[in-house]
């Protein structure tokens, strides 16, 4: 039995607010409760409220101001001695992180929110955190090494009756399954997401889970109005709680579906459509996968086949500069598609289905706000802590299910000291 939805990420005086409150209205809340407890010399509450104003920024895709924000919350949590609080200003830096791409970052950051969770004796945010390194992970196409720490959630969540972890558990596990070709049993698991998040009212769950069935019914049945329509459900959400990165990749998924139909024009409009939104975020994977998109439509509304080539190579790399690991193969599926021959070092290989999206793995709005997205590689170097492995490039996941050992203690303080400068 699950209860409903709610969002530990709201805290002090912020506990009003629900998983379903506006983003705008909790920035304006955090932003003067935040501005309140800066006046009252309170840097526990300081901490709090600002850990809200960088989670609002963040699904909202201001990268800048996220990242001054929860880098300011950990400060006053450090300032107060709240490791606790240290540990959710961390988890909302790691998100960041890797929603910006910028995964080795991601690894190193919601590795210590764990640790430092699990010293601070608070639960929830050392499960989020959890939830963070195998969101990273299944998104960089690592299944083997995060399978079964989702798994492993799903347990703890089933067993907690906590709703909005279950979903998120659910919708994870069902990418996977979907990545792979189970489509029958993700179209299981996607289905169940969307009732228990209905049923917990959590809309943002809900969106996710519908922008999954409807990929599932344009893969696997070519069903595009059915899948048109779920999409078009979950856009009414996203809108009306502004979840701008959430709206992109729909749009995104959307461009997809057409993309699948034949309905080319169509994709070309909508992928566009979503490029731009992503280029506005600076969210790197969307915007390299709506190119991607948006190259395949136009060679087949004739586009000169050249600058499709070069525009297939260019994302190659691109692709895998950002650290998802079946980048060439959902080039390669496109060079193929299109008689164009690879370059050596784009390589060749194939993929059961390059199709997969990417994308479809970020979660923006479910359980740890998985999900992930936005900057540039350029950018995210310089956004978080600056510690000596930090670059953008893939990397392999820790070992998942063990915070404490992602990182040496040595490190830990390194990057405690360098986020609190």
């Amino acid at each position: 039995m699950y209860g409903k939805a709610f969002a530990p990420e709201y805290q002090g005086a912020l506990t009003t607010l629900s998983v379903n409150s506006s983003l705008v209205d909790v920035l304006a809340a955090g932003t003067e409760q935040l501005r309140a407890a800066e006046r009252a010399g309170a840097p526990g509450e300081v901490a709090r409220s600002g850990l809200a104003v960088a989670e609002a920024h963040r699904r909202l895709g201001q990268v800048g101001d996220a990242d001054r924000a929860w880098k300011a919350s950990y400060r006053a949590a450090r300032g107060a001695g709240d490791i606790a609080a240290m540990a959710w200003a961390l988890w909302s830096g790691g998100t960041l992180a890797r929603q910006r791409g910028a995964f080795p970052l991601a690894w190193r950051l919601l590795g210590l929110a764990a640790e430092f969770g699990e010293r601070g004796g608070d639960i929830v945010v050392r499960g989020y955190s959890l939830a963070g390194m195998a969101e990273t992970g299944r998104i960089q196409g690592d299944y083997e090494a995060v399978g079964a720490l989702h798994e492993q959630l799903l347990a703890e969540a089933r067993k907690r009756g906590e709703a909005r972890h279950t979903v998120w558990a659910l919708e994870g596990i069902a990418q996977i399954h979907r990545n792979t070709g189970s489509y029958d049993t993700a179209y299981a698991m996607f289905e169940e997401a969307a009732e228990i998040a209905g049923r917990a009212d959590d809309r943002r769950g809900h969106a996710w889970a519908l922008r999954g069935l409807a990929d599932i019914v344009s893969v696997r049945d070519g069903d595009a109005e059915r899948a048109l329509g779920l999409l078009a459900e979950a856009e009414v959400t996203c809108r009306e709680m502004n979840l701008s990165s959430a709206l992109a990749y729909n749009h995104k998924m959307r461009g997809n579906v057409l993309y699948r139909a034949g309905r080319y024009a169509e994709a070309r409009d909508v992928y566009t459509q979503a490029l731009a939104e992503f280029r506005a975020m600076s969210e790197p994977r969307g915007e390299a996968l709506s190119r991607l998109g948006l190259a395949k439509s136009l060679a087949h509304l004739g586009h000169d086949l050249d600058d499709t080539a070069a525009e297939l190579a260019d994302l190659a790399q691109v692709l895998e500069r950002i650290g998802l690991r079946h980048a060439r193969q959902m080039v390669a599926r496109a060079q193929a598609e299109f008689g164009i021959v690879a370059d050596a070092d784009t390589g060749t290989g194939t993929d059961a289905d390059a199709d997969a999206d990417a994308d479809a793995d970020d979660q923006t709005a479910t359980v740890p706000d998985a999900g992930a997205r936005t900057g540039d590689e350029t950018s995210a170097h310089s956004s978080g802590p600056t510690v000596a492995g930090t670059d953008t490039g893939a990397t392999s996941p820790p070992t998942p299910g063990a915070p404490a050992d992602t990182t040496t203690a040595a490190t830990a303080t390194a990057t405690a000291t360098e986020v609190g400068r």
